[in-house]
């Protein structure tokens, strides 16, 4: 009886993430959506720029490298042309939510019928732990050396907050990896997102808290920790819209 073993979705390629990065989780519960729904030969992945640039090496699937934020236009132009292909864009807050937000909130507010995996880690990853748009009020990074001003720098931004008040998207929630039970939340809500691509009811977004122990300068059980008792806090879990289930419930 086999109790668990690697997704026919992912390589057997060495992940190149840092000891206690949760990209590793997500990439693996993309890959096992992939696998449920039996879609990979017709499934087109995105890279983005940022820690996650060579997920080309980590899914079976075909895949593109988009220019740094870029990955939802490049998705909508791939959807557009290959209709029948299921088409997924895999991005961090840095590549999303910085020079990528237009693309994000135009290609949701069409409606646009992809599926986008949103890393949040609140910081620069690759590049080395600057503060990103996603950054917590207080938290230290290598430009927010006395913890991020909110009275510089702003507010951080909260995509699905943001997102869900738009007309146009189909389904947006946010999910974590920290533990087993938010594990399983992340995966129901991954391959939900993919099988409403699959029904044709349009853009799906799932924000998936994440760690990041070599920036944060903290070990991989600290840093999970910090995703529990600051993170989630501030970015509470949860559907922020779902289309489908309002129309059910009228």
């Amino acid at each position: 009886m086999v109790v668990f073993e690697k997704p026919k979705s992912m390589t057997d390629a060495e992940l190149h993430y840092c000891p206690g990065c949760t990209h590793g989780i997500i990439h693996r519960l993309v890959a096992q959506a992939i696998d449920d729904l039996g879609i990979e030969g017709k499934t087109i992945g995105v890279a983005p720029v940022g820690c996650a640039v060579f997920a080309y090496n980590y899914f079976e699937c075909d895949m593109v490298e988009a220019a740094h934020g870029r990955a939802p236009a490049v998705a909508t132009g791939l959807k557009r042309a290959m209709p029948e292909n299921v088409i997924f864009t895999y991005q961090g807050d840095g590549d999303l939510a910085s020079i990528g937000m237009a693309e994000t909130v135009h290609a949701a507010t069409r409606n646009e019928n992809i599926t986008v995996i949103f890393v949040n880690n609140a910081i620069y990853g690759m590049t080395g732990g600057q503060m990103a748009p996603t950054s917590l009020p207080g938290q230290v990074t290598q430009t927010s050396p006395y913890g991020r001003d909110v009275n510089i720098a702003g507010y951080p931004v909260k995509v699905s907050e943001m997102l869900s008040t738009l007309d146009g998207p189909e389904f947006i929630a946010r999910v974590a990896v920290n533990n087993v039970k938010n594990v399983k939340e992340a995966q129901k809500a991954i391959k939900k997102a993919f099988e409403n691509q699959i029904n044709k009811k349009g853009f799906s977004l799932i924000e998936v808290v994440s760690s990041c122990p070599t920036n944060w300068g903290m070990t991989p059980v600290d840093a999970l920790k910090w995703v529990e008792e600051k993170m989630i806090p501030y970015y509470p879990l949860g559907v922020y819209k779902d289309r489908s289930a309002t129309k059910e419930a009228e």
